[in-house]
């Protein structure tokens, strides 16, 4: 569990007081370990801390959480500490508490719910990482979005973060996809296992322009391995240009063929037989992977002195490990085996078992209304990234690909995440984003003087709506951290939603700008303190809105 005292005030400071009164009571000084009941109705904050210390205190728990409620209730943060159930501690936050949450927020901006970076880790977290033998399809922008957004829970959980994309440009891939763009530039027919997409007419033009006609001469055979990796620097720049339409910028962009160039895999394949993990069968040299929970040991050289796709991977391992403290790779549900084998690898490079994160997603199913789309870049049928954001926006794609979990298989259908209502989702939280903005000008416009917020009387937001709006926007910093902890995304996506709801009926139930003109001094007085209170309130919630999805790469609109 996340240690939420980094990053929230009140947590830390009901921790400590914990801490302090089991001290006081000559218990030891456990870790409150502090969590958000389910139900709003048992309170703000809950602790198990009198079952966990119960036995060795000789008491019960029932007893010793009493105890505990009656050192703790003179807090002037809190309202009242509950005893529930066997032994559950619950707070209740006071008005007091509630203030200093709107000021914090308002004075942090940008920062509330973030940890600073001092004493993170580094992780490097490599994902999409597509073969650059085409443009990406939309499928790809699933891992584009989610890695992205994993990367930015991680920097907003106090880490330093590295996104990096492995652009696999050697091997028979490659020389196939240049042989395929010779085929169709000199007008001969294409093979079964040939590129077929419609880019590669065009690709061809490209290349011509580029590198002249002579990077073409000469028989297919002879020319492929050229045209092919003159081919993969365009598409690997096609790509970047389409990330960014995303959103999605990499801080590292690692080719294959550099680690081949720069003797990195030669290298590793030394250090694994050094380490004794080795063993040579048939001519060929094995890495023993089976030791370490593989299904089989995986071949580094073959019998004819060729390295293999593995011992390229197990060279860039070391290569990104040298870089971070820890890596993280996304990879699609075909790549299931690779789990075992990376984590053995990482075992016999020394590297440490933990150190390595694989994470296996679930595809895309992409749908047109209802209709399926096939997403093929050999065969030639599919929909690009860049075509589909053109058509449904980034900022709808990213969340509705950010708002179901890895291991579920998302069925997309462009006609439908592209419905601009608020059954969309994306719309839904954002509108709430621009609700509050509509608010805010309103007031201006009226001239309305909402003072500073600290001369504000926050202690006025008592109204069920406000205390639900200042509870929910309170969770952001524990959210997050918990988010990035499990690499969760939709644990955001689904706070985000539930802030938006909250802000809603809020909106629907309280009025923010309060004011009738016959009524007497005292009672305009009272609407004027509510109103600036409110104007305080709602202008906290558009900042903690735009923060979550700030960290969602998703946009947050003053308008809609």
């Amino acid at each position: 569990m996340p240690d939420l005292t980094l990053s929230d005030p009140t947590v830390a400071l009901l921790a400590t007081a914990v801490r302090d009164a089991l001290t006081r009571m000559g218990l030891p000084s456990e870790d409150p370990a502090l969590e958000r009941p389910k139900d709003p109705d048992h309170g703000d904050w809950a602790s198990t801390i009198a079952l966990r210390v119960a036995k060795a205190a000789g008491r019960a728990p029932r007893e010793l959480a009493d105890a505990l409620a009656t050192e703790l209730a003179a807090l002037p943060e809190v309202d009242a500490v509950e005893v529930a159930g066997p032994g559950f501690v619950n707070f209740r936050l006071s008005d007091l508490a509630h203030a200093a949450l709107v000021r914090r927020i308002l004075a942090q901006g940008p920062g509330f719910g973030r940890r600073s970076a001092d004493g993170g880790s580094h992780v490097n977290v490599e994902f999409v990482s597509a073969n650059p033998t085409g443009p990406l399809h939309l499928g790809a922008g699933r891992w584009a979005a989610t890695g992205d957004a994993i990367a930015a829970l991680l920097e907003a959980a106090g880490h330093r973060v590295t996104r990096e994309y492995y652009v696999n440009d050697v091997g028979e891939q490659i020389r196939r996809f240049g042989a395929s763009i010779v085929r169709v530039d000199r007008g001969l027919p294409l093979g079964e296992d040939d590129y077929h997409g419609d880019y590669v007419p065009g690709l061809a033009v490209e290349l011509r322009e580029r590198h002249g006609d002579g990077l073409f001469d000469g028989e297919v055979d002879e020319v492929a391995d050229a045209v092919g990796a003159a081919a993969v620097a365009r598409m690997r720049e096609r790509i970047a240009q389409q990330l960014e339409g995303l959103g999605v910028r990499f801080d590292v962009w690692t080719s294959e063929g550099r680690l081949h160039d720069e003797g990195a895999i030669e290298a590793t394949i030394e250090q694994l037989r050094a380490s004794g993990h080795t063993e040579e069968r048939d001519g060929a040299l094995f890495l023993r992977t089976t030791d370490h929970g593989d299904d089989k040991d995986r071949v580094l050289v073959r019998s004819d002195g060729r390295p293999t796709y593995f011992a390229a991977d197990c060279a860039y391992m070391r290569d990104k490990r040298s870089r971070a403290d820890h890596c993280i790779y996304l990879l699609g549900a075909d790549h299931h085996g690779y789990v075992a084998r990376l984590k053995a690898a990482a075992v016999c490079l020394g590297l440490g078992v933990d150190s390595v994160e694989i994470r296996i997603g679930q595809l895309v199913n992409l749908l047109r209304d209802g209709e399926s789309v096939r997403l093929s870049k050999r065969a030639g049928e599919m929909i690009t990234l860049d075509e589909a954001l053109a058509e449904v926006g980034a900022d709808v794609a990213r969340y509705h690909f950010l708002r179901q979990n890895l291991d579920t298989t998302i069925d997309l259908d462009l006609a439908v995440v592209a419905e601009q209502s608020m059954e969309n989702p994306v719309y839904y939280v954002q509108y709430a984003h621009a609700r509050v903005a509509s608010v805010l000008r309103q007031a201006d416009e009226r001239g309305f003087d909402p003072g500073t917020v600290e001369d504000a009387d926050l202690a006025l937001l008592t109204h069920p709506a406000e205390r639900a709006l200042l509870r929910s926007m309170s969770s952001l910093p524990h959210v997050i951290a918990d988010a990035a902890e499990a690499r969760a995304t939709q644990r955001l996506t689904r706070y985000a939603e539930e802030l938006a709801g909250t802000f809603h009926r809020f909106y629907a139930e309280c009025r923010v700008l309060d004011d009738d003109p016959e009524a007497d001094d005292e009672t305009r007085a009272r609407m004027v303190a509510s109103s600036r209170a409110r104007y305080w309130l709602i202008s906290a919630a558009k900042q903690v809105l735009a923060n979550a999805l700030g960290v969602l790469r998703v946009g947050a609109p003053e308008r809609m």
